[in-house]
Parts: C-alpha cells; sequence; structure tokens
C-alpha cells in the first residue's frame, strides 16, 4: 500500500550559497522532468535582461531586491546548490525543523515530502538546488505561467505515488500546477480560529499562524505516518488548535478538514 504523500510550497525566503556541485551535475528526483526544467532555466534567463521595473514585477519583489534576485537567477546552472530541505527557509520549514529529526523520520520526509517549484516543477528535500528567484503563478515571457506549463508534466511525473492519500498543503497557486484527480484520497486542511465577534462565536481562516501549523503538521504526519483524518485527533499543536470531525466536508475522493483552536 503506498505511503502518504505530503505536498508542500517552496518558501519565499531561501538560504544563499551553497557546498554541492552545480544542478545540472547532480542527480535529481523526477529526472523526467530535467528538460523541462532547462527550458525554464532558459526563459528566465532571457527574462532578466528585461528593464528592472519588468523584472521587478515578474519576480514579485521591490526593486531594491531586483539586482541580487536576477543575479542568483543568472547562475542557476553554474552556481553551488544546497538539498531543497536546506535551501527552503521561513515558518513553514523551522516549524518542521528537519534537522532534529531522527534517521527514521529523515527518511521518511525525503520520501514522502514533494515540493512544488516554479523553476524545477517538483523535487524531494535532498535534492540539490541553488538559490533562485521564481514564483510559480509568474509568467515567463516564452512558456506562460508556470502552473500552466508545469501541471501536465507534474501530474504525470505523480501519478501512482499519488494513488494512495495525499496530504494537500499546497496554497491555491501550487494547487493549480497538478490534476488532483490523479490522487487516490485527497485530504486538504484548514486551521480556523474560534473568535468573538458581534457578540457571537465565529470561524474564521488564520493567516498568521497558517504556515507554522502546516510545518507542525508535516512533522506529525511523518512520525504518526496517518493517512485518515481520524489520525488528526493526536495532533496536539501548542497553539491549541485540534481537529473538529464535525467540520469535515467530503466531495468524492477530496476531504477538507479543520483544526480548531478557541480564542
Amino acid at each position: 500500500m503506498p505511503v502518504p504523500l505530503i505536498l508542500l510550497p517552496p518558501s519565499e525566503g531561501k538560504s544563499s550559497g551553497g557546498n554541492s556541485p552545480p544542478w545540472s551535475k547532480t542527480s535529481q528526483s523526477f529526472p523526467e522532468l530535467e528538460s523541462a526544467r532547462k527550458d525554464v532555466i532558459k526563459a528566465l534567463k532571457s527574462a532578466m535582461k528585461a528593464p528592472i521595473a519588468e523584472r521587478s514585477k515578474l519576480l514579485g519583489v521591490g526593486e531594491s531586491k531586483t539586482g541580487e534576485a536576477t543575479k542568483a537567477n543568472l547562475s542557476v546552472g553554474t552556481t553551488k546548490t544546497l538539498p531543497a530541505i536546506e535551501r527552503y527557509t521561513g515558518v513553514l520549514y523551522d516549524a518542521l525543523d528537519y534537522g532534529t529529526l531522527s534517521s527514521k523520520l529523515k527518511k521518511r520526509v525525503d520520501s514522502q515530502v514533494v515540493i512544488f517549484s516554479g523553476l524545477w516543477g517538483v523535487v524531494r528535500s535532498g535534492d540539490l538546488i541553488p538559490d533562485y528567484k521564481l514564483k510559480m503563478g509568474a509568467k515567463l515571457p516564452s512558456l506562460g505561467k508556470l502552473s500552466t506549463f508545469w501541471k501536465p508534466l507534474i501530474s504525470e511525473s505523480l501519478t501512482g505515488a499519488a494513488s494512495g492519500v495525499v496530504w494537500d498543503l499546497l496554497p491555491n497557486e501550487h494547487s493549480a500546477a497538478w490534476d488532483s484527480s490523479i490522487s487516490g484520497r485527497r485530504i486538504r486542511v484548514s486551521f480556523l480560529d474560534d473568535v468573538m465577534k458581534d457578540k457571537k462565536r465565529t470561524l474564521v481562516t488564520v493567516s498568521h499562524w497558517n504556515k507554522l501549523l502546516k510545518g507542525s503538521l508535516v512533522r506529525f504526519i511523518a512520525e504518526s505516518q496517518v493517512d485518515d483524518p481520524s489520525g488528526l485527533k493526536g495532533f496536539k499543536h501548542p497553539e491549541g488548535y485540534v481537529y473538529k470531525p464535525s467540520l469535515n466536508v467530503e466531495d468524492s475522493s477530496l476531504i477538507d478538514v479543520f483544526l480548531v483552536a478557541k480564542r
């Protein structure tokens, strides 16, 4: 029986530098995507020749940071690399805290977590990648919107691996880059705050804590290998979020589940 697959977005923030060979000289997961990755790199380098205002808009950064991002993008094929799990920083990856996992749990994360990327399509945690800046929702002049470009390719790559339970922790921008119908059973997770509004208790979607909560959830899934929402009863988060099965919404093979904290 297939093990649970966990789908994650990359992080906006990334570690700089690296101590491993350039991407083109390493062995990558999903090698069938190599040609497409080279096409994206070529298109990205071409786009980095545009005026700074256009580059800033494409990359989704202020003009003050565009020069640094441009430099990183122009050297993605030749610069040193880090494992993806070290390259990606930020709240979600800090909460996962991969470095403190046991060897057994690291192996599970390495094999079960798939990270979506505008530049690479999908990677696993141990894949060696350079610093770069490119969102899945970006439009490259010669390729169009990257989520549309990658969708058939990622879907084909994940067919088989996604035939069991898939924990889909992707934001909408990245969800657009695969055909979720290939999954056997897909579980999406949302976090809600139970707050007092106009003298009534109201459930509102969490924004500030969302990435931290998902990082903690990934760690829990790796540890427990839970493949059904009922297993979330064992998830205890320091911020108090607990699984509320009464809120489940099930539609065919998709289950939306919610974890709630009273505020």
